[in-house]
């Protein structure tokens, strides 16, 4: 695995242990965002993307964060120290997104973003600084993936797949193709049932109510 490329976005409160936020890009091809760079007791270190965890309430089963007292969804009171322990005793409250799974792939990473992080300091010491952290151009890249998109209803456009099947005057029918069994689904018959009712002549009210 080589590390390609390390962009780092530095925070601005100075007495903030979280220093900045950091991406990595894998062999040229995979980003890993939102590493964190933490000031600790021995120096700076990086943390993995975490999420919290949660838990479920007893009555109705919304989640909620393993430190809240009280359900966020119906006010039921939680039970307090819900959170499993790691080995140290302290409460497991985060879980990593993504990480390593070895020292030295955690080193290699270690190593390489905190170098990038002190080039960042000293480049934002400079006029016309400018962060790019966030000019990877997901959006033009979601884009490009929207419009490669196929539906994976094979052998049905897209106007079918919006409007409903096309019908057979005469028949009353969905036009079928070689490949479409003649039994219908629940949406065909549907679909029939309606053009059967729109084509059905309007009843004589007369005579109506009559016993």
């Amino acid at each position: 695995m080589e590390i390609s490329e390390v962009r780092i976005k530095l925070m601005t409160d100075p007495n903030d242990r979280l220093k900045a936020f950091c991406s990595i890009t894998l062999d040229g091809a995979f980003v890993i965002r939102d590493l964190k760079i933490i000031q600790g007791g021995k120096g700076p270190f990086v943390a993995m993307p975490s999420r919290k965890l949660t838990d479920k309430c007893p009555r109705c089963s919304a989640k909620n964060n393993l430190r809240a007292a009280f359900c966020n969804d119906c006010g039921h009171r939680l039970q307090p120290e819900r959170a499993l322990k790691g080995t140290d005793g302290r409460a497991k409250l985060y879980a990593d997104v993504a990480h390593p799974i070895n020292s030295e792939c955690r080193d290699l990473i270690q190593e390489d973003v905190l170098r990038a992080y002190e080039e960042e300091l000293i480049l934002a010491a400079q006029p016309g600084y400018v962060c790019h952290y966030d000019d990877y151009g997901e959006d033009t890249f979601a884009a490009s993936e929207e419009d490669d998109w196929e539906s994976p209803s094979i052998g049905i456009s897209e106007e079918t797949l919006h409007t409903g099947p096309q019908l057979d005057t005469h028949a009353n029918q969905p036009l079928r193709g070689p490949h479409i069994g003649a039994k219908r689904g629940p949406r065909e018959r549907q679909t029939a049932v309606l053009a059967s009712e729109r084509d059905r002549p309007p009843s004589d009210p007369f005579g109506d109510g009559i016993l």
